[in-house]
C-alpha cells in the first residue's frame, strides 16, 4: 500500500506571513496540532501545537508575531508513492508522528500529510502493528 492511499489530501496550510494567532486559530478550527507554512507553492516550514507552547510562550513571543519565527524549517517529508512500511520505519527513525507528502522528487509539490494514526488505521499485519507500537515508544 502506498502513502497516497491513506494520506490526508490537500491539507489546509497558511502562508509564511501568518501570525502565531492565525496558526492557533486554524488548529482550533480543524482540531489539529500541525500546520504547514508555504511560500509561493513550496513548503517553507511547519508549526505544531508544541512549537506554540514550547517556543512561542517560552520565548515570550506575541500572538501577533509571525508563525515563521517559531516554525521548524527543516521539513520532514515523504513522497506519495512510498510504501507505508518504509514510511513507518522512517517515522520511527526520525521520532516523528507525521510527514508532509510531496508528489514527486522533481516537482516537490505539497499533496498531503500522512500521520502515524493514518498508518495505524490501515495496519495490514502483525509486523506492521509491532512497528507502529515501536514508533510510539518515545512518547511514553
Amino acid at each position: 500500500m502506498q502513502v497516497r492511499e491513506v494520506m490526508t489530501k490537500r491539507p489546509d496550510y497558511l502562508t509564511v506571513d501568518a501570525t502565531i494567532r492565525d496558526v492557533a486559530e486554524r488548529m482550533r478550527r480543524d482540531n489539529s496540532g500541525f500546520e504547514p507554512l508555504v511560500q509561493g507553492d513550496k513548503i517553507a516550514g511547519t508549526v505544531t501545537d508544541r512549537d506554540i507552547t514550547v517556543r512561542a510562550i517560552a520565548e515570550g513571543k506575541s500572538p501577533d508575531d509571525k508563525a515563521s519565527t517559531i516554525a521548524t524549517n527543516e521539513v520532514l517529508y515523504t513522497f506519495e508513492d512510498k510504501d507505508l512500511k518504509e514510511v513507518l520505519r522512517n517515522m520511527q527513525d526520525q521520532k516523528v508522528q507525521r510527514f508532509i507528502v510531496l508528489n514527486n522528487q522533481n516537482d516537490k509539490d505539497l499533496v498531503g500529510v500522512v500521520t502515524l494514526s493514518d498508518l495505524a488505521d490501515h495496519c495490514e499485519d502483525d509486523d506492521m502493528a509491532r512497528e507502529i507500537v515501536s514508533a510510539t515508544r518515545h512518547y511514553l
